[in-house]
């Protein structure tokens, strides 16, 4: 048997009927996002309540196929305690030539990190948030994955303040000849490198984390641009105008643009995050965390030019967040190369349907097994 769930009453859900397999039950949903809806479930073999994503529209052009594709390939390469499990990937489709609907199952938390903006934190658990996000993005980094799109939103948390990083439909290999348009990651979180149009590398997932403890602090996004060029001006009207080596690297364009705007000087941190920005706990047992620590990774996290900014191994070693260290945490093995050839291909929907199709079709054989192929 089947388990459908039609959300029609839930004006968020975006209408999205759900088929899975009969294991997975009390089906609800929980929120809609760019890449589709997503319903709380458990599942009645294990007990385990899971998390479920029907992929909006993965066939609509070669975009979203070969997003669907990395997505699912990633997932399934990573084991990180910081980062989401794919604990299964199914269609309620049998044959290629009927293939149209993607489910992704994962662990489910409680809320994402944007429902936790506008609480105050203590100094533990900011910390602790960000010694989590650091070491998630050491693992991808390891693998030679930049992750791109780390925003509050793919970052999903429980009450202990526990924390994953999902949604790899964006991540791309360090060192590919492959280009990030500016528009591919949400506008408050770019690097400078990437409004630029410079090389990038990892640190544009340092320089995300950055702007994301600083909207955890303030309960208001850092940087909130309305377009590229706005993106831009706040940055430097809010961090100061970088080093003239830094704009000697920009493109002809950029480097005359920049050269056109007010210089503005490098803002001390203690006011642009005063000390009414952290909240402080009476009592707290560890003395590096505080607020001048705080500030003093943050304002390495958010340095505009990427050769100053802190690397992600000089970050957890920071006296802010290495009261954290865990050896299994911080220096988990990386996991297998993740064979970006298959980006650079130039396929057609149906190639990238097919792979799709054959992914999801020998994850349905390893994971579950027969039992759940009650089709």
């Amino acid at each position: 048997m089947m388990d459908r769930l039609s959300q029609q009453a839930d004006s968020s859900s975006g209408n999205t009927e759900f088929t899975v397999p009969g294991r997975f039950q009390n089906l609800f949903p929980i929120g809609i996002g760019a890449q589709g809806a997503v319903c709380a479930a458990i599942d009645t073999v294990t007990g385990m309540p899971v998390a479920i994503k029907k992929l909006s529209r993965p066939f609509q052009d070669v975009t979203h196929a070969k997003r669907a594709y990395r997505e699912i390939k990633l997932m399934r390469l990573v084991d990180h305690p910081f980062i989401i499990k794919l604990l299964y990937a199914y269609s309620p489709q049998t044959t290629l030539r009927s293939f149209r609907d993607i489910y992704l199952f994962t662990e489910r938390m409680d809320t994402n990190l944007s429902a936790v903006i506008g609480n105050p934190l203590d100094h533990e658990r900011l910390s602790f948030l960000i010694y989590q996000m650091l070491c998630g993005i050491k693992y991808l980094h390891s693998a030679g994955i930049i992750h791109r799109d780390l925003k509050p939103t793919n970052i999903v948390v429980r009450a202990d303040c526990s924390l994953k990083i999902l949604d790899f439909g964006l991540a791309r290999s360090v060192g590919t000849t492959f280009m990030m348009t500016q528009y591919v990651v949400t506008r408050y979180y770019r690097a400078p490198e990437v409004i630029l149009n410079l090389d990038y590398d990892t640190k544009v997932d340092i320089w995300a984390i950055g702007c994301i403890m600083a909207e955890l602090l303030t309960g208001q996004v850092l940087l909130p641009g309305t377009d590229h060029v706005d993106q831009w001006n706040r940055i430097i009207t809010t961090l100061g105008t970088p080093s003239a080596e830094f704009i000697s690297r920009c493109n002809q364009s950029e480097r005359r643009y920049i050269e056109t705007l007010p210089v503005h000087p490098r803002p001390q941190f203690d006011q642009l995050f005063p000390d009414s920005s952290f909240l402080v706990v009476e009592g707290t047992r560890t003395v590096s965390l505080n607020n001048q620590n705080a500030r003093d990774i943050l304002q390495r996290m958010l340095a505009i030019d990427p050769l100053e900014r802190i690397s992600v191994q000089d970050a957890l070693a920071h006296p802010y967040v290495n009261v954290w260290f865990q050896e299994d945490e911080v220096n988990r093995p990386a996991p297998a190369p993740y064979d970006h050839a298959f980006d650079e291909q130039e396929l057609t929907i149906d190639q990238w349907k097919a792979l799709l199709f054959q992914e999801i079709q020998e994850i349905q054989g390893l994971t579950l097994g027969t039992s759940t192929s009650d089709n």
